[in-house]
């Protein structure tokens, strides 16, 4: 009979598998030297990664997403930064209640919101186009950025602010000189984390993209030609490297701020 502990490795091992084998299987067949998405593998090539220095569309649809994310990362997290700094340092009447509000879209459907920002755009008048796609991103990474930065904000050293006033800083100085410089760790994981969340949404960009598509709607409608699918793997393998080595960074500098703060890490994003 198994013990609990081996039924938890063999547990660990397949939920691993399962969540990993799909990213596992694209590097493999972005260099299959073969149209067909299927084994046994033809051979060991690079040309589908080729393809894609010559494809414009998918070009100006990289341009548009590194536009939105950057934008979208740069919005988030200064009203990340706004709201955290609000709710740790601050008391205010219905504080709760206002965060709460403030972090929903973190656990809406976002085909729900993709829908309701439709709605609201359409009736408003004006026309879907990449700004649109901004604001809805903007939504959905805010409560995010709020969350990193909420734990660097909540574990700053007020007597360190104090001191700033007692040494005749303004507010703005010390916030800008003092505390700023502290939670630095927290915005540089803060804005890695929202560029990658809005690099890869699709659902969102679906509905209000208009006639300027972004790199996740560009293959969505790509994965209607099967010939297309090699250079799509070839696409993906790059976007996987990227989010990764995104993430990595955001976490360790996640971790620099808890030390630098000096609260004992409790673990990372990963």
């Amino acid at each position: 009979m198994l013990r609990k502990g081996h039924i938890f490795k063999w547990y660990i091992g397949i939920f691993l598998v399962f969540l990993y084998a799909p990213a596992i299987l694209l590097p493999v067949f972005a260099f299959n030297d073969s149209s067909i998405v299927s084994f046994p593998l033809k051979g060991f090539t690079t040309k589908w990664f080729a393809v894609l220095q010559t494809n414009e569309t998918l070009h100006v649809a990289v341009g548009n997403s590194l536009m939105i994310a950057v934008t979208t990362a740069l919005f988030s997290t200064l009203f990340g930064v706004l709201a955290a700094r609000a709710s740790t340092r601050f008391v205010f009447p219905a504080r709760r209640s206002i965060m709460g509000f403030i972090m929903l879209p973190m656990v809406l459907p976002e085909i729900i919101i993709g829908v309701s920002l439709l709605v609201v755009i359409i009736q408003m008048g004006f026309e879907l186009s990449l700004w649109s796609i901004i604001l809805g991103h903007i939504l959905i990474c805010t409560p995010f950025c709020i969350a990193i930065l909420s734990s660097a904000f909540m574990n700053l050293d007020q007597s360190l602010e104090e001191a700033s006033f007692d040494l005749g800083q303004t507010r703005w100085n010390t916030f800008w000189l003092v505390i700023i410089p502290l939670v630095m760790p927290g915005i540089v994981a803060s804005l890695l984390i929202a560029f990658t969340i809005s690099l890869d949404e699709f659902i969102i960009a679906f509905f209000l993209a208009g006639t300027e598509p972004t790199l996740p709607v560009y293959i969505w409608g790509q994965l209607r030609f099967p010939a297309k699918l090699p250079s799509l793997m070839a696409l993906g393998t790059i976007l996987l490297v990227l989010s990764i080595s995104l993430l990595l960074v955001a976490d360790y500098f996640r971790r620099r701020g808890i030390r630098k703060t000096g609260i004992e890490n409790t673990g990372g994003f990963l």
